[in-house]
């Protein structure tokens, strides 16, 4: 693309060339509109089904040269396939919202029949996204699926694997009221208002979700994407994988597990806080989550060692470690992790899920 051939210039020579002349503007502005749907919190992206109207328009007047084109097939099925995601997240979350007023009732039977029962949205956008697969797939040979297309594994690309992955915290609150059912009588309600307010850092305290970018105010992101693409010297999310090796390790976690906030090659990763109560002392809760690979990680905080080399403990659990007084009688408070050093590979490994900052 030439210094003056913008972006948009440029989709439309592309979609007349490779698609259609009579629709490449409309083609143009949905491939843009195909970013924009990864843009900020999926539930609130109204613009998704913008997306998806624009390439049912086109697809109402397509020719059946370019319905059978695989470059227009695949841009429907990224747009069925977020638009699908999203109805479903959002179906997803009012159900679990359900779920957890039945449990605080302490009706276990119905709120497991609420987090169980289908969440019914959008099958007509479901079945479309497997009308495209399997078009694709005999068009291309395009493969989404490791049952139906023959994919090497679901987190190799297999896209249609994960079309009905549970979007809500459903498999680790049926694991808990599992484990609630078990318990005495007694016993229950602070178990169960343990679950509910499980993220809660309690009066004076903090929770970081790392592995949501609109609930991690204290990482220190770095340089970010503008000045650092390949965030060589910046924070960055990652995630991982719930049905596969790492099976044991997230079968039944919280969703917070599953995606992480990392740093790659030997870089730190760091969290920084400010106004803390000076005469307080806190605890840490980490929970470093993660891939499979399992390098040694060390945690300082303002310089002071918290921990020392240590692994992931596996199953993943939360971690709790005292934070010196001297550390934060400024009112301020670095959290500083570092892993081994020249372990090469990917240069991934320095992964962190969730952070509480408790005050005592």
């Amino acid at each position: 693309m030439g210094p003056r051939r913008g972006p948009r210039r440029a989709l439309r020579g592309y979609a007349r060339w490779n698609l259609s002349s009579e629709h490449a503007d409309a083609l143009a502005q949905g491939i843009l509109d195909l970013e924009t749907n990864w843009r900020g919190p999926l539930a609130s992206n109204e613009g998704v089904g913008q997306t998806l109207l624009r390439f049912q328009a086109i697809e109402r007047d397509a020719s059946p040269q370019l319905l059978e084109n695989w470059r227009f097939q695949s841009l429907l099925y990224r747009a069925y396939y977020d638009a699908a995601v999203r109805a479903r997240l959002l179906a997803e979350t009012a159900q679990e919202g359900r779920a957890r007023d039945l449990l605080a009732a302490g009706r276990f039977d119905a709120a497991e029949r609420e987090l169980n029962a289908p969440s019914d949205a959008a099958p007509a956008l479901h079945a479309r996204v497997y009308e495209l697969a399997a078009a694709l797939f005999q068009s291309i040979h395009m493969q989404t699926s490791v049952e139906k297309y023959q994919a090497i594994a679901t987190e190799r690309g297999a896209t249609l694997d994960t079309l009905l992955a549970p979007l809500n915290d459903k498999r680790y609150l049926l694991a808990q009221i599992a484990e609630i059912r078990g318990l005495p009588e007694a016993e229950r309600p602070a178990r169960i208002d343990a679950v509910l307010r499980r993220t809660d850092p309690g009066h004076g305290g903090f929770y970081d979700n790392l592995g949501d970018p609109s609930a991690q105010p204290h990482l220190v992101l770095g340089e970010g994407f503008q000045k650092d693409p390949a965030h060589l010297h910046s924070s960055l999310m990652g995630f991982a994988w719930r049905n596969s090796s790492n099976d044991t390790r997230l079968a039944t976690a919280p969703r917070a597990w599953l995606d992480h906030a990392e740093t790659m090659n030997d870089n730190p990763l760091q969290m920084r806080y400010e106004g803390l109560d000076p005469k307080a002392h806190y605890r840490l809760r980490v929970v470093y989550a993660g891939e499979t690979v399992d390098p040694r990680m060390r945690l300082e905080a303002e310089g002071r060692e918290i921990h020392d080399l240590i692994k992931r403990p596996i199953p993943f659990r939360p971690l709790e470690f005292d934070i010196p007084a001297e550390a934060t009688a400024d009112g301020d408070l670095t959290l500083t992790w570092t892993k081994e050093p020249g372990l090469g590979g990917s240069g991934r490994g320095l992964q962190v899920s969730e952070v509480f900052l408790m005050k005592q």
